[in-house]
This record gives structure tokens, C-alpha cells and sequence, in this order.
């Protein structure tokens, strides 16, 4: 019980890190759009890594690769999928006009992210539920960093949309909500069935790298951004190898 409400309460912290990022755009306005492309490329360099150093080969260590494989796919898939609710979801939100285009746009924006929560709360679950030493802390230190720029994706087109400074913090956090409870199920998960482990891994990685390719690497590698989403991504990956190798991950 002191590890699921440990557990919990860690979700939560990630969820609020979700917050953090529309703090910029308090202060900045406008202006922070520009930052958007570099933490963009941050959270796909960060996540790139964390999924496969802290995710893909701790599964192959554990489990068969054709096991592993299948995992992978069923996570790429369950995220292809999601994506794709999420634009049918934009086309119905589209055709309300009432709403506007930057109301449109932040209430998409707030969808995707919502969806995109739910992997990584599989990823801390299982990551908590692995004896290796230091993996839970740097998965959840993963999750916890990329989630700062979601939470300024999710706060800039609520201000264009003429949203207060809280509720695009309290938006922010709500893209994250799904992260404590899918953590803790995931664990729970884990813990009642032998030899999950593996395969939750390969999941979790399958459906964020998914995401990376899907999503992140198409909205930060833009024509006449792609300077500044590289140096993102590449200060993302470094921060995640070091963090590795400090954990012993």
C-alpha cells in the first residue's frame, strides 16, 4: 500500500511538471512561441532516449525478442491509434464554429496531450516496478522533464484563445491527469503476472517512440525551425545519457 500511494502521489508530481511549462508563457506572452520549436525537439530528443535506453533494452534483457517485438508494435499501434480518434476528434471539433480557431486549436491541443499522457504513466508504473536499480528514478525523471514543454504547447493557444494565467496552468495539468492512474495500473499490473515485466516495457517504448516520430519530430522540425529543434533535441538526448550513466541505468 506505501508503494501504489508513493506511486500515486509520484504521478501526480510528474502531472504537475505539466504545469511548470505554461509558467513561461505567463511571463512571455506571445513571445514564447518561439522557444516552442527547441523545447519541442527537447521532449523528442529526451524521450527518444529515456524510451529506449530506460524501456526497449531493459525488455530485451528480460524477455524473448519475439515477445518484445510484439509488445513494441501493440504500443506503436495503441498510439497510431489514439492519434488517429484524436484527429477524427478534430474534425468534429472543426465543424463547431462557436467555438473559434484558437478555441479549436487549444481544445485539440488538450486532447492530443491527454492521450499522449497515458504511455507514460505505463512507463512509470512499470519503471517503479522493476528491481534494476535506478530505472524507476530515471523514467521518472524522463516523464517528469518532457513534460514541461507539453505543458507550453498546451498554454500557448489557450492565451491566444484569451485563457487567464490559471487555467492554462490548470490545463496543463490536466493533460497529465491520466499519468498517476495508468502508472499505478500498470504496476499493479505487473505485480500480479509473471514475466509482464518485459512486454510492459516494450509497450511503453513502442508507444513513445510512436509518439516521437508521430508527433513531436513533425511539430518541432518545421521549415525555418529546424536549427533551433535540433539543438533541442540534442541537449534532450545528451541530458538523458548523462542522467544514464550517473543512475547506472
Amino acid at each position: 500500500m506505501t508503494d501504489l500511494l508513493l506511486l500515486f502521489l509520484i504521478g501526480w508530481a510528474t502531472a504537475f511538471a505539466t504545469g511548470l511549462g505554461a509558467v513561461p508563457v505567463f511571463f512571455l506572452g506571445e513571445r514564447a512561441a518561439r522557444w516552442e520549436p527547441a523545447l519541442t525537439g527537447f521532449a523528442a530528443g529526451l524521450m527518444a532516449v529515456a524510451a529506449i535506453v530506460g524501456l526497449l533494452l531493459p525488455a530485451l534483457d528480460d524477455g524473448s525478442p519475439a515477445g518484445v517485438a510484439l509488445s513494441f508494435a501493440a504500443g506503436a499501434g495503441f498510439l497510431v491509434a489514439s492519434r488517429e480518434a484524436m484527429r477524427r476528434r478534430d474534425a468534429r471539433v472543426g465543424s463547431a464554429r462557436a467555438l473559434g480557431a484558437a478555441g479549436r486549436r487549444s481544445l485539440l491541443v488538450v486532447l492530443v496531450l491527454f492521450m499522449h499522457s497515458i504511455p507514460e504513466g505505463l512507463a512509470i508504473g512499470t519503471a517503479y516496478a522493476s528491481e534494476q536499480a535506478g530505472l524507476g528514478l530515471y523514467v521518472i525523471l524522463a516523464i517528469a522533464l518532457q513534460n514541461v514543454p507539453e505543458g507550453t504547447a498546451t498554454a500557448l493557444p489557450l492565451r491566444a484563445a484569451g485563457a487567464s494565467n490559471a487555467r492554462q496552468f490548470w490545463a496543463a495539468v490536466l493533460t497529465s491527469v491520466p499519468q498517476p492512474f495508468f502508472a499505478v495500473g500498470a504496476f499493479l499490473l505487473v505485480e500480479q503476472v509473471s514475466g509482464l515485466l518485459p512486454a510492459s516495457f516494450a509497450f511503453a517504448a513502442g508507444a513513445m517512440l510512436a509518439l516521437v516520430a508521430v508527433d513531436l519530430i513533425p511539430a518541432a522540425f518545421r521549415p525555418g525551425l529546424r536549427i533551433s529543434a535540433t539543438a533541442g533535441a540534442a541537449v534532450g538526448a545528451a541530458l538523458m545519457l548523462a542522467l544514464a550513466a550517473l543512475l547506472g541505468v
